[in-house]
């Protein structure tokens, strides 16, 4: 009985060496082959998404799979950013980064940039460009409530003839700083992603790219005014500050950055939104 014993036991344990054997080869021949590391992106649906799904083939040729993560507003992912559920996010401008880090005092940093979406005046009601002559006398304004794109929004206000600023270069600019309204217009402040919604109830709307492209709208055919292509406002990839030299972060800008991404840039929103490399 003790042999039987003896001898299963002796089975059992040279099994189990087996499988372990087996178990550290597959380990090392996986090591050998490159195991994919997983990089979370948050972005805009319109156009960072689009944008990150043409970058993935690019950068699974580097062992990088890239899990691209939709948001829909301007707060959350950057708080995610910073909480580390993200590596990066893609859907601003380094003056909104800026002013967002400092006020939620987050230690975030641009990786790169990678395009230019020009902020448009668009209407429903209104069709002449000569908006200081075809504006109605009160009429309702409405622009971003965010402090970057809120000022961007009348620095292009002003760039129409339709008031005046203290300093038509101040990024920091708030209606307080409004100067002359000669039209008596109501400037309503609204969350980026109900403008193209508010064109309903305003006479015009100032909007970012991103959401015109969402609803519909050609910011080359339907904005009235729309940025000049030298706008400062470039949108970038975010990081945690320390990790914009990470190999996979400086992968992604290098596959952004990318005459791929470039042409498909070009090809897809053809001048709508425009490449800043």
């Amino acid at each position: 009985m003790k042999k039987i014993f003896s001898l299963a036991a002796t089975v059992v344990l040279g099994s189990a060496l087996l499988l372990a054997g087996c178990g550290n080869d597959s380990a090392k021949g996986g090591a050998a082959s490159g195991d994919k590391v997983t990089i979370t992106v948050g972005a805009s649906p319109v156009p960072h998404a689009e944008i990150l799904e043409q970058v993935k083939p690019l950068l699974e040729k580097e062992g990088i799979n890239l899990k691209i993560t939709e948001f829909t507003d301007y707060v959350t992912p950057n708080i995610a950013l910073n909480d580390k559920e993200l590596d990066a996010n893609f859907f601003q401008h380094v003056p909104y980064l800026e002013k967002f880090a400092n006020e939620h005092n987050l230690k975030l940093a641009s990786a790169g940039k990678v395009h230019v979406e020009p902020m448009g005046i668009y209407s429903k009601t209104v069709t002449d460009k000569d908006l200081k002559s075809a504006l109605p006398n009160g009429s309702k304004v409405a622009i971003p409530n965010d402090p970057t794109n809120g000022a961007r929004a009348l620095i292009l206000l002003e760039k129409a003839g339709l008031i005046k600023l203290k300093d038509a270069s101040d990024i920091g600019a708030t209606k307080a700083d409004i100067t002359d309204n000669p039209r008596n217009l109501e400037i309503v402040e609204l969350e980026a992603p109900q403008l193209p919604r508010s064109l309903d109830d305003v006479a015009i709307a100032v909007i970012n790219t991103n959401y015109a492209l969402e609803a519909g709208l050609n910011p080359l055919k339907d904005a009235l005014l729309i940025e000049d292509k030298d706008s400062p406002y470039a949108n970038i990839v975010a990081v945690r500050a320390g990790d914009e030299n990470r190999p996979e972060i400086q992968k992604l800008i290098k596959a952004l950055e990318s005459p791929e991404i470039k042409k498909f840039i070009d090809e897809k929103y053809k001048g709508a939104i425009i490449p800043a490399f």
